[in-house]
């Protein structure tokens, strides 16, 4: 079942439960699965990454809104984008823990041969590739300064 579908039946579900925090979120990714299918740059059906890739997206944008809000001490909307980020992770993979993504880490700096802190450029290419979706760009960036550090 692509994701698309999915969507399509947790907005059936959320409706029937008159759950509008859910709605209200599966509605958004909803609308942007369809932006992005009907970009110019699509084909109609996107891929299992593309997909992920608007997740991914959607989860960052309610971090960053969620840090504001709270920031300007307004907990109501802090609270609403923490209900849309829950729905939002549900769909995207397992997040690793922090010794997961070490060891692998750990694996990629051995197998690109990065032994200092200048070899990052390398360690974060390859890590970003393999990671996606499975780790924040910015823990990761985290990790691996640490590791080679």
């Amino acid at each position: 079942m692509s994701l698309k579908s999915n969507i399509e039946g947790g907005i059936k579900d959320a409706m029937r439960a008159k759950d509008q925090d859910r709605l209200r979120a599966l509605r958004a990714i909803k609308s942007l699965i369809l932006l992005e299918e009907t970009s110019g740059n699509s084909t109609g059906e996107l891929t299992t990454d593309a997909e992920m890739k608007i997740l991914t997206k959607a989860a960052k944008q309610r971090k960053d809104s969620m840090e504001v809000f709270v920031a300007q001490g307004r907990s109501d909307l802090a609270e609403k984008e923490q209900a849309e980020l829950t729905v939002i992770e549900e769909f995207l993979p397992k997040q690793l823990t922090e010794e997961e993504l070490k060891a692998k880490l750990t694996e990629i700096i051995a197998r690109v041969g990065a032994s200092a802190p200048s070899d990052m450029g390398k360690v974060m290419g390859v890590a970003t590739k393999e990671l996606a979706g499975l780790a924040d760009g910015k823990v990761v960036s985290a990790t691996v300064k640490a590791l080679l550090g």
